[in-house]
């Protein structure tokens, strides 16, 4: 997109197994906004364009993981880690990296499935399928993640969840935001619970706290909160930037699963750091909350841990 381009409103048609006779019909195609920012004029090469490419990123990849979804035959791999990949995983990666190519050469990116490529101060983090292991399996909750970081920060964010037609995205300086069921968008803020005995929290893996040697300290959260759940993978975090939850932390993270929920939890008033609490995205571990509670959340934790 060159200086004052009118940005191109796209609309993903969706064609997949998931919606043929008989099966339940997902949510319709989610069509990236005319504008990311109500009331945010595209003039120059500036934030907001960022923005703007990563939803039509977000669309490409949406379009690309929604063809197979739940499809009997999909192609599913074993990498030397144990993880799952799917041919969904690689071609929305590939889709991604075929736009940047013609539309930011200069930039760098890091991909799940593909790697490293360039050597810019501009890099788009991509997770093509957050959430491999349920994609595979025909559970809807899995995203598609862009993030655009500048100098190693966080400053685009994109998470689409398209399997049941939700978006988020926020920009640093521009906000957060979601798309309605009404077809429009609304602004996120996170919530303003100021005590741990009211909070909410999503610990994702059990498995992960017992092996990083922290299960001690779940245990004691969840005595000490109202409510705690374990939803996983990215959804959570956009229920913090909703305001719905107060707390989430995981370990095992890479910066693929972590850069594009920066932006969007910090621009709707919360806080993202390491378990540790740096800012940092190469931690393998994060905790994000309403940004109230961030130094209790942490506090707690730790002093929870045996041996901290």
């Amino acid at each position: 997109m060159e200086p004052g381009e009118p940005r191109v409103n796209i609309t993903i048609t969706v064609t997949s197994l998931a919606n043929r006779p008989g099966k339940r019909r997902y949510p319709g195609p989610v069509t990236s906004p005319t504008s990311p920012v109500p009331g945010v004029a595209h003039t120059d090469y500036s934030r907001a364009d960022d923005l703007s490419l990563a939803l039509r990123l977000a669309d490409a990849a949406a379009s690309a993981s929604m063809a197979r979804f739940d499809a009997v035959d999909l192609d599913v791999q074993t990498k030397p880690d144990a993880s799952p990949v799917s041919e969904a995983d690689l071609a929305a990666e590939r889709a991604i990296r075929d736009i940047l190519a013609n539309e930011r050469p200069g930039d760098g990116i890091l991909g799940e499935e593909f790697g490293t490529t360039g050597d810019s101060r501009r890099q788009w983090i991509i997770d093509p399928i957050d959430g491999t292991a349920n994609y595979v399996r025909g559970i809807p909750m899995w995203g598609n993640l862009i993030a655009l970081a500048v100098d190693g920060l966080p400053v685009v964010g994109v998470v689409g969840i398209p399997a049941i037609g939700r978006r988020w995205w926020g920009a640093e300086g521009l906000g957060a935001w979601t798309n309605t069921p009404e077809g429009g968008e609304r602004s996120l803020q996170v919530s303003t619970i100021d005590s741990l005995d009211e909070a909410s929290v999503s610990f994702q893996s059990i498995a992960q706290w017992d092996e990083t040697g922290h299960l001690d300290a779940l245990i004691a959260l969840t005595r000490r909160v109202k409510r705690d759940r374990g939803y996983g993978d990215v959804w959570p975090y956009m229920l913090l930037a909703e305001g719905r939850l107060e707390f989430v932390a995981e370990f095992g993270v890479q910066e693929y699963d972590i850069a594009a929920v920066v932006p969007i939890v910090t621009e709707a008033g919360g806080r993202v750091t390491s378990f540790e609490g740096e800012q940092t995205l190469s931690a393998r571990s994060v905790m994000a909350t309403n940004g109230i509670l961030h130094q209790d959340f942490l506090d707690f934790v730790h002093s929870a841990t045996p041996g901290a």
